[in-house]
């Protein structure tokens, strides 16, 4: 294994500010690009299914993320930009997470908690999804079930 394929390990959040700065700055489409990192998208999405009850994130996350990528500039095409399964795969992981967790927690370890874990890998839908699956346009246009193995269930 190069280098390059190593794992890397997350890059953590200090606290609850740092997270609910990053889910507010993708729903007013102010984040900088630069910020919207792996952990981020992990982040903004607990922080959504968490705290923000008021939004239905199932419905509305497609929409929310196009639309952000649109504003820094960024397209959603065949080949980049929002990818319908990979989001959907990682929603039901964030489910399952915090239905595991104390509602009480913070939300800083709710949100590291999922980073360390399996779940919070890059390629962690790898583990439900064939690579020739999940990369195809289908998959990136609209959700396609997994060939693998199931998403996880909240409990």
């Amino acid at each position: 294994m190069s280098e390059s394929e190593l794992p890397t390990a997350p890059r953590l959040f200090p606290d609850d500010a740092a997270i609910r700065r990053i889910g507010e700055g993708l729903l007013a489409r102010t984040l900088p690009r630069a910020d919207w990192t792996h952990e981020a998208h992990l982040a903004a999405t607990t922080w959504l299914v968490r705290d923000r009850r008021d939004i239905d994130v199932e419905r509305d996350i497609a929409a929310i993320i196009s639309s952000y990528n649109v504003a820094v500039g960024g397209v959603n095409d065949d080949a980049g930009g929002y990818h319908d399964t990979i989001t959907r795969a990682y929603l039901a992981g964030v489910r399952a997470h915090v239905a595991m967790r104390d509602a009480a927690e913070p939300l800083v370890d709710c949100v590291n908690a999922l980073l360390a874990s399996p779940a919070g890998s890059r390629d962690w839908p790898l583990r439900c999804y064939s690579r020739a699956l999940l990369f195809s346009v289908p998959a990136r246009r609209g959700f396609v079930p997994p060939d693998l193995a199931p998403l996880p269930v909240p409990c």
